[in-house]
């Protein structure tokens, strides 16, 4: 009796957490990462941002090895050691693979991870959430969703007023400065 209430209570709590993650990373997540030809074709309706598609050979062409470990192959910077960490510029955060506008610099916080951190996306279609159960946890993690590179991952323990943090490897980005209108 005692080994079934146990074996129930294991379930309700891995139905439970494995429905959070999936509505913290989107619906039409079935778990793998894919979306569903349900979701796909609504998102679509909605005016997703053009799909870019290359081998692998093509992005190892055009990225440098870190950025390919990193936005390729799903890798992480080491700490402290980005460039846009401590950048306090005013523009436009980019996917460093194809261009597309991921995070404002207005967004942008110091959350001491070591990361360039984010509160919000430049636009909410330009960033993809996927659930990430690598290393033995259960994460969030961000994509580009022009390109599908690994930016980085998003947890909820950011400031006011999105609660989220978009913590996010500077090598996955480029940065498009804020041009200043003409004086007159």
């Amino acid at each position: 009796m005692t080994s079934r209430i146990v074996a129930l209570i294991v379930v309700v709590f891995v139905v439970t957490h494995w429905s959070l993650v999936t509505v913290r990373a989107g619906a039409g997540d079935n778990g793998s990462g894919k979306k569903t030809a349900d979701t796909e074709s609504k998102e679509k309706k909605k005016g997703e941002p053009e799909k870019v598609e290359k081998s692998n050979k093509e992005w190892r062409e055009i990225l440098t090895a870190e950025q390919y470990r990193v936005t390729r192959e799903g890798g992480t910077e080491s700490a402290f050691t980005g460039k846009y960490n401590d950048f306090k510029g005013k523009g436009v955060f980019t996917c460093v693979c194809c261009g597309n506008k991921l995070f404002g610099s207005e967004t942008k916080y110091n959350s001491g991870s070591g990361w360039p951190s984010f509160w919000a996306p430049a636009d909410e279609k330009g960033v993809a959430e996927k659930a990430d159960r690598s290393y033995g946890m259960i994460r969030i993690e961000a994509r580009c969703n022009r390109c599908d590179a690994h930016l980085g991952h998003v947890f909820e323990d950011g400031p006011k007023p999105t609660g989220l943090r978009y913590c996010i490897n500077s090598v996955a980005l480029d940065f498009v400065e804020e041009k200043e209108p003409p004086k007159k």
